[in-house]
Formats: structure tokens, C-alpha cells, sequence
């Protein structure tokens, strides 16, 4: 059997013309201080190749080629022809050609991981997750920020889909709203999950925290507190989350009997800085307190405005949390590193980037199996955690 497979036949051109490179490059050698340099210019460093890895172990490059990558015919090969093989390519440094596997096997193992604004805190978590997920499952993300720009993120998306990615996440903002993907990604079969957004789709999945109950935990957080006079600084009116956020807050005043006072809530305004939420909360804050309407407590709509409504208070005399308990939304890294350190909901942001890069798997093996999967839309459960700016007042 082996001497039918030892037809030195099954080498791709490119292989070929890099093993003739090398070649050229060998005649060319020469030596500098005992050792060979190679001196070649125009041609790529000396690689090692199939038929290196043949010649080393003694067996012909057919034989080699299925050893070294698992062809079918393997099983045919005696356990110790396969061993001598393995070590006659670690011992030269053997790696395969990624990207001639992925033209014949038709696969990249890359997904798509599309970021609307690195600078965001919110995505620093959601991304240690996504990258360990893919990195258990031997899949390369590959990470583009889009800088809040249509063009870049329609460029980008194009690019994508040239390198034959198998799947996308994206890490959607308000700006999403305005833009259509779904042509591209519904043509090219392509599993895509979103998270922090959910589009009312039979092909795009979507992973988002439940902002409703959110909201409901945190003015139920101050309430238990003894709080009853609680200025909010609510979320930016096209902003997917602000809505059911701002629906729990009044679910939860309404089974409280809670009244709200509309003197004491202001609006975020539209931004794609995701810094300029601390400014915002920190100028509306400002503008609260000037107008000598009292409140013990503040529900800002994330942690940056919380910040910003921190730094307004203290300039204004007013300590945190003795003066006026502050609690945010999200759990971002540097909330727990605050002073005083912040209160707030936690959205479990890496385990919605490990669900997202569930969701992208199972349909890329759907597409394999040639088996058709509906989109997914899965609502994570917020925490809240309790920290430093809030106090009772019982």
C-alpha cells in the first residue's frame, strides 16, 4: 500500500515554487563565522517544506503529506512510519501552510469580531471573553474598530468577507441602528451573533442583558436604602438600551409607590464618544444641583456618568455616599478601583462574549452539516453588586 502512495506527486505548485526558491537561495549560501547565511533578495526566508520533512525521515512527500495532515489514507500508515515522520518534522521546525489548507479544505478558522469603539470600558470584557472562548475552540478572531464610522464599518465588513471568515460578532452601539448588514451576511450564509443589541431577525443572533430587570435592581437597590428623593440621569433617547431600562426603573418605582419627580431626571445626549458620558454626567449632575431640588441619591444610566456625577458632587461639597448615595450601570473594570468605589449593576459582560462565540460556533457547524439553525436571542440575567456610593439612610 505505501508503494502506491509513493507517487511524489501530490505537492501544490506553490510548495513547489518555494521549495525551487529555497533552492536558488541554497546555491547562494554563504558562510559567516562557521555558520550559512542565507543572502537572497526578493526570495522569502527558507521555510521548511514536505519534501524536507520526506527527505529527513526517509519516506516519499506523498507519504508524508497525508501523515502530517490526517488525509483520510493515514490510517493506512503504520503507527511507527507516522512517528518517525512527526519527529523527523519537529526536528526541522515543520509548520504547515495555513493558508493552503484553507483554499483546499475551503475553512479559515477565523471569526469576525467587529468593535464599534475600542476606547469604549464596556468592551474590554465582553472581549476577554469572545477571544477565550475562540481560542478553546482553535478559531482566530480577527479585530476590527470601526471608530463609530458607517464607511469603515461597511470597508471592514467587506474585508471580512473576502478572507472567508466563518462567522461575525459584533459589539453593536446606537450607531448600529443605522446600518444594514443583513444583505451581505443573509448572502453568504455567514452565523453572525450581536451583542448589546437584538434585531428582530430569523438570521442574525443576539446576546443582551436584561435591561429591564436592571434598572428594576437598581432603584430597588435605593429604595431599600431609605431613599426617596432620587434624581436619574437617564440614557440617550436612541440608544437601544435606555428604553427598557428606564421601563424597569418605573415598574419598579410603580410596586414601590415610589414617586418619580421629572424635575429630577435629565437625559444623556447623543455622542458616539463613549468618554464624553462622564462629561455629560458630570455637567447634567451640575445642573441638578443648581437647582436646589433636594435628593439623596442618584441612578445614573452607566458607570461613566456615574463617575461624572461623582466628580460633580465632590466639587460641589457634597461627599459620596454621606451627602448623596451615586449608583451606576455596567460593572466596568475601573468600578471597583473608583473612590469611593461605585455601586452599581453588573452586566456579566465576558460571559455574553462567551455566549456569542457559542451561538457563531454552532451555526458554523450547522453550515458545515448542511443543516439550517434558526437565529438565537438570548437575555442574560444583570447582578447587582454593592459597593462604597450607596448607604442606608435608616
Amino acid at each position: 500500500m505505501l508503494r502506491a502512495l509513493d507517487t511524489g506527486c501530490t505537492l501544490c505548485c506553490s510548495v513547489r515554487q518555494c521549495s525551487l526558491e529555497i533552492q536558488a537561495c541554497m546555491r547562494t549560501l554563504k558562510p559567516k563565522h562557521g555558520t550559512a547565511a542565507v543572502h537572497c533578495s526578493g526570495a522569502r526566508a527558507a521555510m521548511v517544506t514536505i519534501r524536507d520533512v520526506a527527505k529527513e525521515s526517509g519516506f516519499s512527500s506523498t507519504t508524508v503529506s497525508i501523515v502530517l495532515n490526517n488525509a483520510p489514507l493515514s490510517r493506512y500508515i503504520p503507527p511507527a512510519t507516522k512517528k518517525k515522520i512527526e519527529r523527523a518534522a519537529h526536528k526541522l521546525g515543520y509548520r504547515p501552510n495555513q493558508f493552503a489548507r484553507s483554499l483546499r479544505s475551503k475553512r479559515s478558522h477565523t471569526v469576525g469580531v467587529m468593535v464599534f469603539d475600542m476606547t469604549d470600558p464596556y468592551c474590554t470584557l465582553v472581549l476577554r471573553g469572545i477571544e477565550n472562548t475562540l481560542y478553546q475552540a482553535s478559531y482566530l478572531p480577527i479585530l476590527t474598530d470601526v471608530h463609530n464610522e458607517r464607511s469603515r464599518f461597511e470597508r471592514y465588513l467587506e474585508m471580512l468577507l473576502d478572507r472567508r471568515m466563518e462567522g461575525l460578532i459584533v459589539l453593536a452601539n446606537w450607531l448600529f441602528l443605522d446600518i444594514n448588514l443583513l444583505g451581505d451576511l443573509e448572502k453568504n450564509s455567514i452565523p453572525t451573533a450581536m451583542i448589546g443589541c437584538e434585531l428582530k431577525t430569523d438570521s442574525i443572533s443576539s446576546v443582551i442583558v436584561d435591561n429591564e430587570v436592571g434598572g428594576y435592581l437598581a432603584l430597588e437597590h435605593l429604595h431599600s436604602l431609605g431613599h426617596r428623593h432620587v434624581a436619574f440621569i437617564r440614557g440617550p433617547r436612541a440608544l437601544i438600551d435606555s428604553s427598557p431600562r428606564w421601563r424597569g426603573i418605573r415598574h419598579c418605582a410603580r410596586d414601590y409607590e415610589l414617586e418619580l419627580d421629572a424635575r429630577l431626571i435629565m437625559d444623556l445626549p447623543e455622542s458616539r464618544d463613549p468618554v464624553s458620558s462622564f462629561e455629560a454626567g458630570q455637567k447634567l449632575t451640575e445642573d441638578l444641583i443648581r437647582q436646589k431640588r433636594p435628593f439623596t441619591a442618584l441612578l445614573a444610566f452607566d458607570d461613566m456618568s456615574a463617575f461624572g456625577a461623582i466628580r460633580a458632587l465632590t466639587r460641589a461639597g457634597m461627599r459620596v455616599p454621606e451627602h448623596c448615595s451615586v449608583i451606576g450601570f455596567d460593572d466596568v473594570a475601573t468600578s471597583a478601583l473608583y473612590t469611593p468605589s461605585l455601586t452599581t449593576v453588573r452586566q456579566p459582560m465576558e460571559a455574553m462574549g462567551a455566549s456569542a462565540v457559542g451561538i457563531v460556533l454552532d451555526g458554523i457547524n450547522a453550515v458545515l452539516e448542511k443543516r439550517e439553525v434558526g437565529a438565537s436571542h438570548r437575555k442574560v440575567a444583570p447582578e447587582l453588586v454593592v459597593r462604597e456610593s450607596t448607604r442606608s439612610l435608616l
